[in-house]
């Protein structure tokens, strides 16, 4: 499996990502501070705290899982286990 947020601006620092038993917890805390002769005018975007949690399939190997960080893309690779992968048919042979 694989999971992407596309988070532009934000660098890998801005974010954590916990796993707690069989769930994926990804935030970001992000807190501009302006300085003290900046101001605002116009602000199209905004970025706050948010928190998302996923539940996680049997299927997947937590000891396996990896993130990365790259052009504004976090991509979180949830490999699954040996035994859940599907395997190729086979023909049986009758004794």
């Amino acid at each position: 499996f694989r999971l992407e947020v596309a988070a532009p601006g934000l660098s890998k620092e801005h974010f954590r990502i916990d796993l707690e038993n069989d769930t994926l917890t990804l935030s970001s805390n992000l807190h501009q501070d302006l300085g003290k002769d900046e101001v605002i005018l116009r602000r199209e975007f905004c970025y706050n705290v948010f928190e998302r949690s996923f539940v996680l399939p049997d299927s997947v190997d937590t000891g396996k899982i990896e993130a990365s960080h790259d052009n504004g893309i976090l991509r979180i690779i949830l490999p699954k286990r040996e035994e859940a992968k599907v395997k190729p048919p086979r023909e049986i042979k009758i004794g």
